[in-house]
């Protein structure tokens, strides 16, 4: 259930910043942008903690503002496999990713 949930709100990060950010560009249907939540999904799950164990010193020494770069990197990522989805420039990247964060913090699933 958790996992729909984060699909469906990467989905609507995605449409959301593909309308506030002008160099972010989604061209693709809703079957693509589905796609493109799952991937993004599937990124968050397993290549993003991995990551973080990796940079945890750099994570800690910055306070945690090094999270933002991992995940302008894990956008990145799902630029290169999403070919409907073009991105341009570090702005771009960055206030994406606090869209994508802003979005997926109002849309998590309460614990039960």
């Amino acid at each position: 259930m958790r996992f729909i949930v984060q699909v469906l709100s990467n989905a609507v990060a995605i449409l959301l910043a593909n309308y506030l950010l002008e160099g972010f560009v989604f061209k693709g249907d809703i079957l693509t942008l589905f796609v493109a939540g799952v991937i993004l999904g599937l990124i968050n799950f397993f290549i993003k903690p991995l990551l973080k164990l990796i940079s945890a010193p750099l994570i800690l020494l910055t306070l945690g503002l090094f999270s933002i770069i991992i995940n302008i990197g894990l956008l990145w990522l799902l630029e290169y496999l999403i070919p409907e989805l073009t991105i341009s420039g570090f702005w771009t990247y960055l206030w994406s990713v606090l869209i994508l964060i802003a979005v997926n913090i109002v849309f998590k699933p309460k614990k039960e």
